[in-house]
């Protein structure tokens, strides 16, 4: 195995646990007008993603690093091509973050209104086009001799990239209602539990159908190594997503949960390997697709970064599975304040005259 192969892999792995961490964030988001019954609510909801968040999202930074440093072609053509798109999720992911942090400063309810909008349509807006770029990589673009895009806007319109926006957006909806299930109590435990059998159905079909296309028609080679392994992971993600509608079913939260992680971090495994060799295809002619070949950095430039991620990826490993372990408890709202009964009237006591 070259390096490039495995800065390859690893960067799949990076893309991999962004999605499964960010992407009950965004669920979270999507869900928060849609699950909370008053200001109370939308509080315990965005306390129980608030202290892991930002977090979650140094995965998405770390995969845009390694692909800049490993692989620069393909970094610079897919910026290139994908600048709108990538514009929308950076301004959509702006907007949700400042959102968290100004939603508390002012105790209005029209402030805390406008501040709730802008979480749930910075999630929503990642959670659809991160699909739909994911899409158009592992079917292609129309890229020349130069890795110049030489499509336009509506070239990322197409049924396949549409569908996987769908699946994306669906599968991050059911894994931020399982999310908040295992995270809340009360009433808005019962509600997200709801929301994930509802967003379970959509979500298989959805998924299904986007995997199953890939298998039919954007595999490298359906009979290598790496198509082999594309439909396991394919077929692995499948199951993971029906036995989490399962144990969701049966009120096994964790279960749940952790069974639409790996479901998700299975299909994004079977989309990546279903791209090896490529990194970028070109529908215009396969000899101008990028590969881990020719869009890949220097050996040496290869090998220094080899060192830096064995050294630092543990520690931020531990750092990030240590904040998980701090705050693995369920959020609870403030306790209510409990009416005083009044004392039983005295045994044989005079009722009280009545007024004429």
């Amino acid at each position: 195995m070259h390096l490039s192969d495995l800065w390859f892999i690893a960067i799949a792995v990076l893309w991999a646990g962004y999605f499964v961490l960010e992407g009950f964030d965004f669920g979270v988001g999507i869900l928060l007008p849609l699950l909370s019954r008053g200001d109370t609510d939308r509080r315990v909801m965005i306390n129980a993603i608030g202290p892991v968040w930002d977090g979650n999202e140094v995965w998405l930074l770390t995969a845009g690093g390694a692909t800049f440093a490993a692989f620069p072609s393909w970094y610079a053509a897919m910026f290139s091509a994908f600048y709108l798109p990538l514009l929308l999720i950076l301004v959509a992911l702006i907007i949700r973050g400042v959102a968290f942090e100004y939603r508390g400063k002012r105790d209005h309810a029209r402030w805390r209104a406008g501040w709730d909008a802008a979480i749930f349509l910075g999630s929503l807006v990642p959670a659809l086009l991160w699909g739909v770029a994911f899409g158009n990589i592992v079917r292609g673009i129309p890229l020349n001799a130069a890795e110049h895009f030489t499509g336009n806007f509506f070239t990322f319109l197409n049924p396949y990239a549409l569908l996987g926006g769908v699946t994306t957006l669906t599968l991050f909806t059911l894994h931020g209602a399982l999310f908040l299930a295992l995270k809340t109590t009360g009433g808005l435990r019962a509600r997200a539990r709801r929301a994930a059998m509802a967003a379970a159905p959509a979500a298989i079909v959805a998924g299904g159908g986007f995997l199953a296309w890939t298998q039919l028609s954007y595999r490298a080679s359906a009979t290598s190594g790496e198509g082999i392994a594309s439909a396991a992971c394919a077929a692995l993600a499948a199951v993971a997503l029906a036995a989490a509608a399962g144990a969701n079913l049966r009120q096994r939260e964790g279960a749940a949960f952790a069974a639409n992680f790996t479901a998700i971090a299975a299909a994004t495994a079977s989309l990546f390997t279903a791209l090896y060799p490529r990194v970028l295809p070109s529908t215009l002619s396969p000899a101008l697709s990028l590969t881990t070949g020719n869009a890949a950095s220097a050996a040496q430039t290869l090998a220094v970064m080899t060192v830096v991620a064995c050294i630092f990826l543990p520690l931020v490993l531990a750092y990030q599975g240590w904040t998980y372990w701090i705050f693995r408890k369920r959020v609870t709202g403030p306790p209510q304040p409990s009416v005083p009964s009044l004392p039983p009237a005295p045994t044989g006591s005079r009722p009280a005259p009545r007024v004429p």
